[in-house]
């Protein structure tokens, strides 16, 4: 998988980004969240991450197969949480939600900003409205490279597919490689890729060995472009 040769581009905000959120703070809504804590979030609006970083999860309803007809009281092990992404500094969000799946929003830094406003809203701007649907398509064509990393049959080829699209568009340039901003627990990387915290372990400590990824003394992960590239 070749890198882009904008990953390393850093988000620079348009006037047209600065000017809404300034209109959002004027109108009190913006507010500033604490590391993990839950960003309250629904249907039909449009947040913006202007600082920080925020952490997308799906919260999936499981299936229960016995044959009773009696439903069993739901529990916290009738859902599982499935690690989605991060929306960076400068970008879009929205949520949509179903009856089958919830999506919750989570500060993954501390003092993470977040603006909201209507799509309504965007009427007043037409070139934000513009720049705001350029982001969306372009995070539409993200995850079709997400869900083509995520069809490989060998866990091995996932978690480096995983890895590298993440490092793609997050990472910082270091030398040879592209460091996440952002750590990552390997439960967290496990439900993305469907897998276990065990075995995520397991396999981020061969490609250390290979030389694939390397460990910053904040676990941050770093991916060397060249071994990626070759593989």
């Amino acid at each position: 998988m070749e890198f882009s040769e904008h990953s390393s581009e850093k988000s620079c905000p348009s006037l047209a980004w600065q000017n809404v959120v300034d209109w959002a703070q004027s109108h009190y809504r913006d507010r500033i969240f604490r590391k993990d804590e839950q960003i309250p979030t629904r249907p039909q609006l449009i947040y913006l991450v202007n600082k920080g970083a925020v952490r997308l999860i799906s919260e999936i309803q499981t299936q229960h197969h016995d044959n009773s007809t009696i439903e069993p009281p739901k529990t916290d092990e009738d859902s599982e949480e499935v690690f989605l992404g991060f929306v960076g500094a400068k970008k879009p969000f929205e949520i949509l939600t179903q009856s089958s799946f919830k999506v919750h929003a989570y500060a993954h830094v501390d003092r993470t900003q977040v603006a909201w406003l209507y799509w309504q809203d965007l009427d007043n701007w037409s070139d934000f409205r513009q720049e705001i649907y350029e982001a969306f398509r372009y995070q539409h064509q993200r995850k079709l490279l997400w869900l083509s990393a995520l069809g490989q049959r060998r866990t091995i080829d996932r978690l480096t597919s995983f890895l590298t699209l993440l490092a793609e568009e997050y990472g910082h340039d270091n030398e040879q490689s592209y460091c996440l901003p952002y750590t990552l627990t390997h439960a967290q990387i496990g439900s993305a890729i469907g897998s276990t915290r065990v075995t995520v372990t397991r396999l981020m400590g061969k490609l250390r060995r290979q030389g694939i990824i390397s460990i910053k003394k904040d676990n941050s992960i770093c991916v060397n472009i060249f071994e990626t590239i070759e593989q």
